[in-house]
């Protein structure tokens, strides 16, 4: 005969451990929200510093007794600057306009065409064209950097659209992550567009690429943000001031000479207004892309 002993352990009663439970989740949300509004400052400030200096005089800016929230807000200087006749900043917007555009299209198409026929097309050097694409990403810009200015010169590109865009119209990294995204699309779709008689490019047009518009559209954020910033190249190409993009009329504000403080924040704030534009409409998109690269941990 065998005889069973009463459990004596306390039991926590259901609504101890609901409030308990209900205790530590507001907690942690509570120190989620926080978390998230100190970096929303912390990234927020340096905006606010710079409109509030494009808005201030010179004397507002670098003075001793610098206020937080100045009383005089100087909307005249906006005015200033595209009316400054050194600097035909609106036409360097234009021109970084045209060439970011440009470019986005132009990698877009290249480079998606690229890694499709890498990811989908039998071909027996498939692989050693692939290697041949990273290999480009181990070869320092600067390496490549005179070679190309000789030869856009060569061909009379310099002071041009031409010459600003064509050489960038192709990124070894964008290649690698078309391609790393196409190896991963259903294949039953292009066989279903295959047997209603479709070849590669109408599969590509018709088919793959609607589908894949999210990582379309992050490749394009990406790409616009690094064609509209770039530089150097624009820089050595664009030697008459027309063809100026917005980077490098930013840099003549900045002279051994002479600094005119309030012109250079205004001009920074009004060249990231189209970053800030981009950037908030294709939020969504770009994080969902970048989550279908291929290369997630």
């Amino acid at each position: 005969m065998t005889t069973t002993t009463p459990d004596t352990r306390k039991t926590e009663p259901p609504s101890v451990k609901r409030r308990g439970q209900r205790d530590g989740g507001t907690m942690g949300t509570f120190g989620l929200y926080t978390a998230v509004g100190i970096a929303a400052f912390l990234f927020l400030v340096p905006f606010y510093v710079l409109i509030r200096n494009a808005l201030s005089t010179d004397a507002a800016i670098t003075g001793e007794h610098w206020e937080l929230f100045p009383t005089n807000i100087r909307w005249g200087n906006i005015g200033e600057l595209f009316d400054d006749p050194s600097v035909d900043f609106a036409r360097s917007l234009w021109n970084s306009l045209v060439v970011a555009v440009s470019m986005t299209v132009g990698i877009l198409l290249v480079c998606s065409l690229a890694g499709y026929a890498l990811a989908r097309i039998p071909y027996k050097h498939a692989n050693k064209i692939f290697y041949l694409v990273l290999g480009t990403l181990m070869v320092p810009s600067s390496v490549t950097f005179v070679p190309s200015f000789v030869l856009v010169s060569s061909l009379g590109w310099v002071d041009s659209y031409r010459g600003l865009i064509i050489p960038g119209l192709f990124s070894g990294f964008t290649c690698f992550l078309f391609r790393q995204y196409f190896l991963g699309f259903p294949k039953e779709l292009e066989e279903a567009a295959r047997v209603d008689g479709l070849g590669y490019w109408g599969a590509y047009w018709r088919i793959v690429v609607p589908n894949s518009l999210n990582f379309f559209a992050a490749i394009a954020t990406i790409t616009f943000i690094s064609g509209w910033n770039a530089f150097l190249w624009p820089l050595v190409i664009g030697q008459d001031p027309g063809s100026w993009t917005v980077q490098v009329a930013l840099s003549s504000y900045l002279t051994n000479q002479t600094v005119v403080f309030h012109t250079i924040f205004m001009a920074t704030a009004v060249s990231i207004l189209p970053l800030v534009f981009v950037f908030l409409f294709l939020q969504r998109w770009l994080v969902q892309g970048i989550a279908q690269t291929g290369i997630k941990g």
